[in-house]
């Protein structure tokens, strides 16, 4: 790799320790004008969620109480910077912020139902959407895909910041979107049209799985952080992200639960069937068992995806599914990513997430990703080897 002629940021001494990577100074003027641009014009709003939105949005409550860390991040990074001078900079007006109910789950849609900061019941579909050019919401809980839906109905742009800690604001929103979407694009460039991809795993103790997706050579997407022009889009951030819907999927994978729990997953026919314990707790697969078969769609895969950033450790998926070398794979709903599945197909609508199964060093130290390779044409590439990138993937990302 040190023949290759790379930016720095993807060196070898990075790569082994990406957090070493130095970043400039976090600036929301700088993020919002390449993320955006044009701005000059453009009505701005900021939405978060809460359990009671408007006890904690009225007077802005919550940045006297305890917790809501994401929210008061929200609050202090952008609401506060685009009433100190960015709205002015960059040509902007509004710069209200407004609170709606927590779905409780990733990606749900949301209740119309969100408030302003003297406690004033709105809708979200009469009294923001259609009045607001960009919409930036910082939240608890993914809103993606719903405002994905959103904007192309109403015709805003927006980005999406859930998760947000002082890591993210000071890496993954603090990068130059320029060198993220040139990055994403030739990753992309090589990957579009596959057949297949294969991830080979290998738990402790030396057991191996292997999942295989088939792609049919659709084009491979990206996640790139640019929302530019005045057509209707939301960016997801931060960004920096390579992904199929796939078109079917068998094998097998592992799933290391929240409480710790490591399980093996069956899939067949592009869904899981079944959780097997490895170990940790029967009653944790016990449920997902049951989850699974009461409603089989929570167990469908609607994304592969790869990460082309390099950036530190977050411990929120948001900057971690982006990282070089990782990858992720996600069950129910993938419209908002030109899939198949939306929310009328699950039986109940708590049940229409989108959830993440991220595959990295911090997040899985129990299995290793020994390789994925990628089945295009006649041949057959190696993309990653135990979560580094193949010289392949850092030929494709040479200057």
């Amino acid at each position: 790799m040190s023949e290759l002629s790379l930016p720095d940021y993807l060196s070898d001494e990075i790569l082994s320790a990406p957090e070493k990577r130095e970043f400039p100074p976090f600036s929301a003027s700088r993020l919002l004008k390449q993320v955006f641009e044009p701005t000059q014009g453009c009505r701005v709003c900021i939405l978060t969620d809460f359990e009671e939105p408007q006890k904690w949005m009225k007077d802005f409550a919550f940045l006297e109480a305890e917790g809501f860390s994401v929210q008061k991040k929200g609050h202090e990074n952008f609401y506060q910077a685009l009433h100190n001078g960015v709205m002015e900079e960059l040509g902007m007006t509004g710069g209200e912020m407004y609170a709606y109910y927590c779905t409780n789950g990733s990606n749900l849609d949301m209740k119309d139902d969100v408030f302003d900061s003297e406690g004033k019941h709105l809708s979200l579909d009469k009294d923001i959407y259609p009045n607001y050019d960009i919409i930036l919401c910082i939240t608890d809980w993914s809103a993606t895909a719903p405002l994905t839906a959103k904007c192309k109905e109403f015709g805003f742009r927006g980005a999406t910041m859930h998760g947000m800690n002082d890591i993210i604001l000071q890496s993954g929103l603090a990068v130059n979107y320029d060198e993220v979407s040139a990055d994403a694009e030739k990753v992309r460039k090589v990957m579009t049209k596959a057949d297949a991809i294969e991830i080979d795993f290998v738990l402790d103790g030396g057991i191996t799985l292997t999942s295989r997706l088939e792609l049919e050579k659709q084009e491979a997407q990206k996640s790139h952080g640019l929302c530019r022009g005045m057509a209707p889009d939301v960016a997801n951030l931060p960004a920096g992200e390579v992904y199929f819907v796939p078109c079917d999927a068998n094998g097998k994978f592992p799933m290391k639960y929240e409480d710790g729990t490591l399980g093996i997953l069956d899939v067949k026919d592009r869904n899981i069937i079944k959780a097997t314990l490895v170990e940790g707790d029967q009653a944790t697969i016990d449920q997902h068992n049951a989850r699974l078969e009461d409603d089989p769609m929570t167990g469908t895969l609607g994304e592969l995806g790869f990460g082309t950033q390099v950036l530190p450790v977050s411990y929120s998926d948001i900057q971690d599914e982006k990282v070089l070398g990782t990858c992720h794979l996600a069950t129910g709903r993938d419209d908002h990513l030109g899939g198949d599945i939306i929310p009328d197909m699950f039986k109940k609508h708590e049940n229409s997430t989108h959830d993440d199964i991220l595959f990295a060093p911090h997040k899985t130290p129990n299995f290793d990703i020994s390789q994925v390779r990628m089945y295009k044409d006649e041949s057959v590439e190696i993309l990653i080897e135990h979560f580094r990138p193949s010289e392949f993937l850092m030929k494709a990302l040479q200057v």
